[in-house]
């Protein structure tokens, strides 16, 4: 078997996740990326598989193709999303529905996937990718920040859940970082969300970065169930 430590992450075609698989192939992992669309992405290290997160088939799928190539895996990163940042008299069912099967039940069912090969091998790291719209309970983004408080509470819960299989469960909360889930934002609107930071300046990817680094250390082994949100509420 390899000893080469193996990361998934979710969402990798634009935006944090394409730089977070940059980032950690630089930093010597092989890297599994999926997202609905392709990443232009390429490294000898990368492997892309282009598939919804929210159906179960492809994630069963794909994870049967991890075990049989990879037969390791060490960190998952819960990263795909989507938002809705409307109004709620102004949010169809649909939106909804699709709001809560990428950010929640995604996230379920990759870390459910991911913890059968991490227990098999002894040991895993899982990261979600949660947001400060959950404490700050913006309006406009009732949605979006109901979902992302339920991946804070399977943080919580699935940390207790895997503990017994040395797999810790973290999550991270960015403040807001200028993706394609901002470009709608109103300029107006991110300074003032800026100016309630204690920093008061807009997040970056390598912010986050910098907490799942220290999540996935070797040496967090005693750190699990937590939530660290960027930016200072």
């Amino acid at each position: 078997m390899s000893e080469t430590r193996v990361m998934l992450i979710t969402g990798t075609s634009r935006g944090l996740g394409r730089y977070l698989a940059e980032y950690y192939v630089s930093k010597g992992f092989t890297v599994l990326g999926c997202s609905r669309g392709q990443c232009d992405f390429t490294n000898d290290r990368y492997f892309h598989t282009c598939l919804d997160v929210a159906d179960e088939g492809g994630v069963r799928e794909l994870f049967t193709r991890i075990r049989t190539t990879q037969r390791r895996l060490d960190v998952l990163i819960n990263n795909a999303g989507t938002a809705s940042m409307n109004h709620v008299l102004l949010t169809p069912v649909e939106t909804a529905d699709k709001v809560m099967r990428t950010n929640v039940l995604a996230n379920f069912l990759f870390t459910r996937e991911a913890a059968k090969i991490m227990q098999t091998g002894g040991h895993g790291r899982i990261v979600n990718l949660t947001t400060v719209a959950v404490p700050w309970k913006l309006e406009g983004e009732a949605l979006y920040a109901a979902s992302k408080a339920a991946v804070v509470s399977l943080t919580e819960i699935l940390a207790r859940e895997l503990a017994a299989f040395n797999i810790t469960v973290n999550a991270v909360g960015p403040s807001v970082i200028r993706t394609d889930l901002t470009r709608s934002v109103p300029e107006e609107k991110l300074q003032r969300l800026f100016a309630r930071q204690a920093i008061k300046r807009e997040g970056t990817a390598p912010d986050v970065a910098n907490v799942i680094d220290f999540f996935i250390r070797p040496e967090s082994d005693f750190i699990t169930g937590q939530t660290i949100y960027l930016g200072g509420l």
